[in-house]
């Protein structure tokens, strides 16, 4: 087995996404994913701390590039435009991974304990926005709205997405959730 891997993350992504497919999720073991992976034990939790994170890999760093795009929109704009624009520019990456999500969702789906780690996401993504919003002068109650509702835009419109067959992009389905947010505020 390979000491030190470069994608050892993403290898023990994919080997325990396959074997969570193949026998679920509780039946899954740390050692069958490393296995699978070409990898060790140690290995794995060098990367993770148990085995329901490394379906969360990639939602580890979507809280900072959110905030990021936020950051980057100059300082004039409404708060409630830069929350819709820095979501969709944030998006833009996982087009190429909607298989993968499509897969670690209906995973997550599947198993109460993963539907769990799945509102800690959440819950980091809306203090991501939050804080963003915050630093760049907004009210604090209004940051932490305009962030509780991004959460439920993106989560909505990823959704569709995945159960969308005719190729609309993901921020297609971002923007047409905003608009239908908006549509049932009046």
């Amino acid at each position: 087995m390979t000491r030190w891997a470069p994608d050892a993350a993403l290898r023990l992504e994919h080997a325990a996404t396959e074997l969570m497919e193949e026998q679920g999720y509780g039946p899954t073991t740390v050692p069958q994913i490393a296995t699978r992976a070409g990898l060790t034990t140690r290995t794995f939790f060098r990367h993770f701390a148990d085995k329901r994170e490394v379906l969360f890999l990639r939602d580890r760093e979507f809280p900072e590039v959110v905030a990021r795009a936020l950051a980057d929109f100059p300082d004039d704009i409404a708060p409630s435009a830069l929350v819709e624009q820095g979501l969709e520019v944030a998006v833009a990456p996982l087009e190429e991974w909607r298989d993968g999500v499509s897969r670690r969702r209906a995973l997550v789906r599947s198993e109460d304990r993963l539907r769990e780690r799945e509102l800690l996401k959440s819950a980091r993504l809306s203090d991501a926005v939050a804080s963003a919003l915050t630093s760049r002068g907004v009210a604090t109650l209004d940051a932490r709205l305009l962030a509780a509702l991004s959460v439920v835009v993106f989560d909505t419109a990823l959704d569709e997405w995945l159960d969308s067959t005719d190729g609309t992009p993901l921020a297609s389905h971002l923007r047409a959730t905003w608009i239908r947010v908006r549509s049932l505020s009046r």
